[in-house]
């Protein structure tokens, strides 16, 4: 909220009455956004629909600034919900993927993730 209150200075992209987007100051690539909502949640799936769709309307104006201002292939969105407790939103322009930090985590064999998608559904 210290952003949102102007206590904490920022690089600001753009902004509404709701929301605002500022560079980050741990940038993954060169236009990497954070956007937030301009009222405290935490969690950003503890949003009231309406907010969180509000707030992802915001993402996809950002998202499009970004492109066209960076002439990026894609603006990637990341939500990781850990380092701040304010919901944010990362978007980051890149050109391909491996301008990206790796998500790639140990190949699982198909029978485990079978078994994992029917634990997740409320099967066995």
């Amino acid at each position: 909220m210290k952003i949102v209150r102007g206590e904490i200075p920022c690089h600001k992209v753009w902004e509404d009455d709701q929301h605002l987007a500022f560079l980050d100051i741990r940038p993954l690539r060169p236009g990497h956004t954070l956007v937030i909502p301009k009222v405290a949640v935490d969690y950003l799936f503890d949003m009231d629909p309406q907010a969180y769709g509000a707030l992802m309307q915001a993402v996809r104006t950002v998202a499009r600034l970004l492109k066209e201002r960076t002439q990026c292939q894609r603006v990637v969105e990341v939500v990781l919900g850990y380092e701040v407790p304010h919901a944010h939103v990362h978007l980051i322009p890149t050109n391909s993927m491996a301008e990206m930090p790796s998500f790639g985590g140990t190949p699982t064999d198909h029978a485990e993730l079978a078994k994992l998608a029917a634990h997740l559904r409320g099967g066995a």
